[in-house]
């Protein structure tokens, strides 16, 4: 039998939220996040991760979300949970640092120098971010799979 090639997936261009209004959204998240708006209209918002982008779309169909979440990589985990607590929007139980906006999307806070995932040091720099570092451990899966900075 003759393996069919197949493509390989390799990253995540942006995730889609859907919110109820795309003006609450962005003093949501800008009230917990820096960042720069890439294009709005009245029913999408676009937030620029560097390469990446979060998209907000007007219409929240479904309930909130328990299980399904996504990991939005922070350069400051603690700056995040601070404000959490400031604007008193409680992590949900569990081991990870999880918590839902006003829409019931689910999403897990995650430092950058602890994991794996890692932004080119042209991107960082264009970030402002070129100071960032990673722990021994992440550095380590990373050499493990042949991805280690120099």
């Amino acid at each position: 039998m003759t393996e069919t090639r197949k493509a390989r997936a390799i990253g995540i261009n942006h995730v889609a939220l859907e919110v109820d209004d795309i003006d609450a959204a962005l003093e949501f998240y800008g009230n917990l996040f820096a960042f720069e708006l890439r294009g709005r209209s009245d029913s999408m918002a676009f937030i620029d991760l560097g390469d990446q982008f979060l998209n907000f779309s007007a219409g929240r169909q479904q309930a909130g979300d328990d299980g399904r979440h996504f990991g939005l990589v922070v350069d400051d985990r603690q700056l995040v949970l601070d404000k959490l607590e400031e604007l008193g929007i409680p992590l949900l139980p569990g081991p990870f640092m999880d918590f839902l906006d006003p829409w019931g999307n689910r999403i897990e806070l995650i430092d950058y120098a602890t994991i794996q995932f890692s932004k080119t040091p042209q991107v960082l720099r264009a970030m402002g971010l070129e100071g960032l570092t990673k722990t021994k451990e992440a550095i380590g899966e990373l050499r493990d799979k042949g991805m280690a900075p120099d």
